[in-house]
């Protein structure tokens, strides 16, 4: 089984970067990442304000039989963690940075299945990806701290053990980029900042042809999420929900009233984060039907 080495990084997402690796259509393999801050935060006397470049991510994986128009499926299978991850805040940081009045960084030890927080606040780990993209249309170029249509730094908690990834392929090959696991973090991410830690993901990765799709999507055993980044939170629920209603209106055979009214009986708008460039939010359809729930 590979092990793609997270000295291949990158904190850029481009089509113009060169593979560093290459897997087959349906293969497993082992994906090394750095810590978002790429190691430099070792402990509490480096600050938010000493690193220049954040979310460092592996990559690019070139994916053979992926083509463009194609949608590349990212099942994450497990994950391995670093012994200890970083939580650093800073003025102006995540959603309440303005009453931040200086930068501190507190490091987070992991040992076995808990984050320990504090002497008296142990929290179970919950693992995920924050980073997980292909390369954007065109010559397009953005730094591994944007989400996107191509997916990139949604900052998405469902992106879990069990989830699958859907993104919509724009270059041949994809150019997958993985990267910015956390230890544990919240919806919204509202500090702007989960357990950053270093480790590794047991991935699998597949090439659907009989489907498309415009945007990213994850599926869960219990529902499928339509993701959208946008400038602000209320547009990125437009997009999202509007992605469900035709998804329930195409499996369902329903007119676009009676998908607007199921949606909103029956499904879910989250936050996925409110901290990044844009904004990413998520619609969730449950299993509520035979028909729903997947791809």
């Amino acid at each position: 089984m590979q092990v793609l080495s997270r000295e291949n990084c990158v904190h850029t997402f481009s089509a113009a970067h060169p593979p560093k690796y290459e897997v087959d259509d349906g293969e497993v393999f082992w994906v090394e990442a750095e810590d978002a801050y790429r190691g430099e935060m070792k402990d509490p006397s480096v600050l938010r304000p000493h690193i220049k470049s954040t979310n460092w991510s592996t990559g690019p994986i070139l994916v053979k039989n992926a083509k463009a128009g194609d949608v590349l499926c990212v099942e994450f299978l497990k994950f391995e963690f670093a012994d200890q991850g970083a939580m650093p805040t800073n003025i102006g940081m995540g959603l309440l940075g303005d009453l931040i009045d200086a930068p501190t960084t507190r490091i987070v030890p992991v040992r076995g299945d808990y984050a320990i927080f504090s002497d008296d606040i142990h929290l179970p780990l919950t693992p995920m990806c924050g980073v997980c993209a292909v390369a954007p249309p065109g010559d397009e170029e953005y730094t591994c701290v944007w989400p996107g249509d191509f997916g990139g730094n949604m900052d998405t908690t469902k992106i879990a053990p069990g989830a699958r990834l859907y993104l919509p392929v724009f270059h041949d090959g994809a150019k997958l980029f993985i990267g910015d696991f956390h230890a544990c973090m919240g919806d919204g991410e509202v500090s702007g900042t989960g357990i950053e830690i270093a480790g590794r993901a047991l991935v699998k990765v597949s090439v659907r042809k009989d489907i498309a799709l415009k945007r990213p999507v994850v599926e869960t055993d219990e529902a499928i999420y339509f993701l959208a980044s946008e400038k602000t939170l209320d547009e990125a629920v437009r997009v999202s929900v509007l992605d469900a209603i035709h998804y329930m209106m195409d499996r369902l055979d329903l007119s676009f009233q009676d998908a607007y009214r199921l949606f909103s009986i029956a499904c879910d708008t989250q936050i996925s984060q409110v901290v990044d460039p844009l904004k990413t939010a998520r619609a969730r359809v449950p299993r509520f039907h035979e028909k729903v729930g997947k791809l």
